[in-house]
C-alpha cells in the first residue's frame, strides 16, 4: 500500500504503474492528476480536503489532503456553521497529526461512547401493521381495504417504547459511513464495532434519505456531541467511483463552502443581534431586467424587510496585494443588481487591514477585510465582530445617501 499525504495546493509527484490510478485519483475530485514529459504522475490538490482509497489491480493508493488551518479548526468551522451554540469551543483530544477521516472518527467514537455508557435513549415511535391480536387502535379503513370480510389479522396502531428513535438512527448511520473510509485507526474500528452491536435492534435508514431532525432536551442531551459529530460526518461528499477493476471511496470537504456556510453563521449571529435585520445566504438574483441570463446567487446578504443593506462575498483564499479583478467584477455586478454602493469582500486571509476600492463611473465601493482562520477563537469572533461594524456602518452611510437623494 502506497501512502500520499498533501496540503491544499499543494503538488506531489510519484512513479505511476497503471493509468487506472490516474483517473480514478481525478475522479475523486480530491487532486487534478497529470502526467510529467518524464512519466511521472503529478498530483496537485485544491481547496478540497479528505480521504480516498484507490485499488487498481496489485496497486492500492490512500490518499489525503489536509486543511492548512488545521483538522481541529476544520472540525469547529464545520461544526460551528450548523450549530453555533452546541461548538463554542474547539473538539478536544485531537492533535495536527491527525488528518481529517481519523480526527473525525477518533472524536466521533469517543463522544458516541460515552453517550451510550448509561444505555441506549429509548423513545415512542407510532407503528403500523398487521397483528393476530388488537393492540393500540384498530385502523378500520385499512382493514376493510385489505382484508374484507375477514376477521384476522388485524390492522392496528400503537405506540411502541423502544430504541428505534432518530437519535440512534442517526449514529448508527454515522457509524456505517465511517466503516467504508480509509484511515481509521485500528483501536478506533473497534470501537465502532462495538458502537454497531450496541445499536443492532435499531431500524437503518434508508439510503438517500433525509436526515431527521432532532430537538434537544433533557433525555437526549447525553447524545448532543455524538449527534453534532455524526451530522458532520454525513455532511462530507462520500466518494463512490468504480471503473472496471478499479474502485475509489473516500471522504472530502471543499474548503470554499465550508468558509462560505460558517461566515454566514457567524455574520448572521454578529449583525442580527447588534443591528436587527435578516442576514441570508445564496441570495438568487438576476443581473437583466429581462430576466434571460442565468441567476446568480451572492453568498451572503443583509435585509431589512425587502430592502438589501449590505452584499458580502466569501473567498476561502488570500487577497494578495490587490484583489483578483473577477472578484471585483463579480462583486461590481452585485452591487449594481441590488442598488448598493458599497459591497464586501471577505479573503480568510492573516493580517490583512480593510481597504477600500473606489471604482471609476460607478460611485461604487469595494471594501475588502481579512480574517485570520488560525486565530484563537477569542480573537476570531472579534475579528467577525469588527466586519459586522463596518457592515453595518456602510449601510448607515448608504441609507443616509438614500434619504438625501429622495
Amino acid at each position: 500500500m502506497r501512502l500520499i499525504s498533501l496540503r491544499e495546493h499543494q503538488t506531489h509527484e510519484y512513479e505511476l504503474k497503471t493509468p487506472d490510478v490516474a483517473r480514478a485519483m481525478a475522479a475523486t475530485k480530491l487532486v487534478d492528476a497529470s502526467l510529467t514529459l518524464d512519466g511521472q504522475l503529478r498530483l496537485r490538490s485544491g481547496s478540497m480536503v479528505g480521504a480516498a482509497r484507490i485499488i487498481a489491480g496489485d496497486e492500492h493508493v490512500e490518499l489525503y489532503v489536509r486543511p492548512k488551518i488545521g483538522i481541529t479548526r476544520l472540525l469547529w468551522l464545520l461544526g460551528y456553521a450548523r450549530d453555533p451554540r452546541g461548538w463554542r469551543t474547539e473538539p478536544v483530544g485531537l492533535t495536527p497529526e491527525h488528518d481529517l477521516v481519523p480526527a473525525m472518527a477518533v472524536a466521533f467514537a469517543t463522544a458516541t461512547s460515552q453517550a451510550l455508557a448509561p444505555g441506549l435513549l429509548q423513545g415512542y415511535r407510532t407503528v403500523e401493521e398487521a397483528l393476530p391480536l388488537v393492540r393500540g387502535r384498530l385502523r378500520e379503513a385499512d382493514q376493510l381495504r385489505a382484508r374484507p370480510g375477514l376477521a384476522l389479522p388485524v390492522e392496528v396502531r400503537y405506540d411502541d417504547y423502544n430504541a428505534d428513535t432518530p437519535e440512534n438512527q442517526i449514529l448508527l448511520l454515522a457509524v456505517r459511513r465511517l466503516h467504508r473510509l480509509p484511515g481509521v485507526p485500528p483501536a478506533t474500528r473497534n470501537a465502532l464495532y462495538r458502537i454497531a452491536s450496541a445499536l443492532a435492534d435499531v431500524t437503518p435508514l434508508t439510503t438517500g434519505a433525509p436526515i431527521p431532525k432532532t430537538v434537544p432536551n433533557r433525555f437526549n442531551n447525553r447524545y448532543q456531541p455524538a449527534l453534532r459529530l455524526a451530522r458532520l460526518i454525513l455532511a462530507g461528499v462520500s466518494i463512490e467511483h468504480a471503473h472496471g477493476s478499479t474502485l475509489a471511496a473516500g471522504f472530502v470537504f471543499d474548503l470554499n463552502t465550508v468558509f462560505e456556510d460558517w461566515l454566514t453563521t457567524a455574520l448572521r449571529h454578529a449583525v442580527e443581534t447588534r443591528y436587527g435585520g435578516t442576514v441570508t445566504g445564496q441570495h438568487q438574483m438576476h443581473l437583466d431586467t429581462d430576466h434571460q441570463l442565468p441567476l446568480v446567487r451572492s453568498d451572503i446578504t443583509w435585509w431589512d424587510g425587502h430592502r438589501c443593506l449590505a452584499v458580502i462575498d466569501a473567498k476561502y483564499k488570500a487577497a494578495g496585494n490587490t484583489p483578483p479583478r473577477d472578484d471585483i467584477y463579480q462583486m461590481l455586478a452585485y452591487c449594481t443588481t441590488l442598488e448598493l454602493t458599497r459591497g464586501h469582500l471577505v479573503y480568510a486571509s492573516a493580517g490583512t487591514e480593510p481597504v477600500t476600492y473606489h471604482l471609476q463611473g460607478s460611485g461604487i465601493q469595494i471594501i475588502v477585510h481579512g480574517l485570520d482562520l488560525a486565530a484563537p477563537l477569542t480573537e476570531l469572533h472579534e475579528q467577525v465582530g469588527r466586519i459586522a461594524e463596518a457592515i453595518a456602518v456602510s449601510a448607515t452611510r448608504e441609507n443616509r445617501a438614500l434619504a438625501h437623494i429622495l
